[in-house]
């Protein structure tokens, strides 16, 4: 997608005033979802020790999801964009010819408690005889590809792989008979687009209340992980179809995304086994396109930048009303999903895209290509090792705190 096309179109989503009640509903979700006593289920063999009961004990007290990025070179990054065969040329940032690398050396640090250090073999017992599936678009993508750097260097040669089926990515640890898979489905519910490699951006046209296409491959999914939201925001409106007789006409961006939201949670209600599956949704990765949203008078974008945001700051790229529809949404499900709400700690981190370091097309891009940086970085997407590997600690945290202590 072209800057000045994402400009045009997320510009119509500024809506700076109501970031702290959107803040308030979203912790709203977070701290007073009820929880069924149903969804229990038998901690895995290994069990936590005082450390980590002292650290929960810790997390109770604050929200994760609110704090600041701490510069730490110690254990950071947490594995190295060398070591790992897995990431696509689209994150290898330093491959491709960054020139800095602060952006992998920087810690979330929640107000007032601390995340417990990822630890790849417990995760890998947590997962032992089950499925991780990441559900969305390629920014699902790039948290899927981190979570198999995360781990796979404790994996012995020979015993991991990973291959292709689309619409899915395949990752195995077969010591653990773990599968972790990348599913794409940008829209989460049917669309033109649901090609895994052929798909544009440009024509959408979304099937708001079909989902069985893609939802046969969710069933049974231990831990199921979705995302969805950056393709619904090239335009503010959209083509789509909603029941019989499947005329295709134009929805408010925000119209579709609630019906294709409320569509997903009524499978998740139908299907999900709250004894045996848990569910999580992402919510919205911001994009840093414009420079002057960050820093008063200036005239770029995120290429060039090494430092994180400071203070108060919700840029134009991430939607308040999109936002309050997944809070609404999913507050009214039956089925406990739990929300990670990466939006506004990933804002901070405008150093964090791959901007000219990447590929489009298949293809790095070129030196001409790279000077032009107003029109040609990507400030969407995510180096790794980076932010992504954030939202997987959270992720872990989550599934340490759901597999002992639920």
């Amino acid at each position: 997608m072209r800057s000045s096309s994402s400009h045009r179109v997320l510009s119509v989503f500024q809506f700076a005033a109501a970031s702290l009640l959107v803040i308030g509903i979203i912790r709203l979700v977070l701290e007073n979802y009820p929880h069924s006593e149903n969804s229990k289920r038998h901690a895995p063999a290994i069990r936590p020790s005082v450390s980590w009961t002292n650290v929960f004990s810790n997390l109770s007290q604050c929200d994760i999801f609110y704090g600041r990025w701490v510069l730490d070179d110690e254990t950071r990054p947490l594995y190295e964009e060398k070591s790992c065969p897995y990431l696509a040329k689209q994150v290898t940032c330093q491959r491709n010819g960054r020139p800095d690398s602060l952006y992998q050396n920087w810690r979330w640090e929640p107000n007032g408690c601390t995340l417990p250090r990822f630890d790849a073999k417990t995760l890998l017992e947590i997962l032992r005889n089950k499925r991780l599936m990441f559900v969305g678009d390629s920014i699902q993508r790039s948290q899927f590809q981190s979570m198999v750097c995360l781990i796979q260097s404790v994996i012995p040669d020979g015993k991991k792989s990973i291959h292709r089926n689309s619409p899915m990515k395949i990752f195995k640890a077969e010591e653990y008979n773990v599968t972790i898979v990348f599913y794409w489905a940008p829209f989460i519910v049917e669309s033109n687009s649901d090609h895994a490699v052929k798909h544009n951006v440009h024509k959408r046209l979304v099937k708001l209340d079909l989902i069985d296409k893609h939802s046969q491959h969710w069933k049974g999914v231990d831990v199921l992980v979705f995302e969805s939201y950056i393709w619904w925001m090239y335009e503010p409106l959209i083509n789509a179809t909603n029941g019989p007789p499947y005329n295709v006409r134009e929805y408010n961006v925000t119209t579709a995304y609630e019906l294709a939201l409320r569509t997903w949670a009524n499978w998740i209600d139908l299907n999900i086994n709250p004894q045996t599956q848990k569910v999580f949704f992402v919510t919205s990765s911001p994009t840093h396109f414009w420079s002057y949203e960050w820093t008063t008078g200036s005239e770029g974008n995120c290429f060039n930048e090494s430092y994180p945001i400071e203070g108060s700051y919700w840029g134009s790229g991430s939607s308040h009303d999109i936002m309050r529809i997944l809070a609404k949404v999913i507050q009214e499900m039956k089925i406990d999903v739990t929300v990670l709400n990466i939006t506004q700690l990933s804002e901070f981190r405008k150093d964090g895209h791959t901007s000219v370091y990447t590929e489009r097309g298949g293809k790095l891009l070129t030196r001409e290509q790279r000077l032009n940086h107003k029109a040609n970085a990507d400030c969407f997407h995510w180096c790794l090792p980076g932010v992504p590997d954030t939202w997987n600690e959270i992720l872990y945290a989550h599934l340490l705190h759901y597999f002992y202590f639920h």
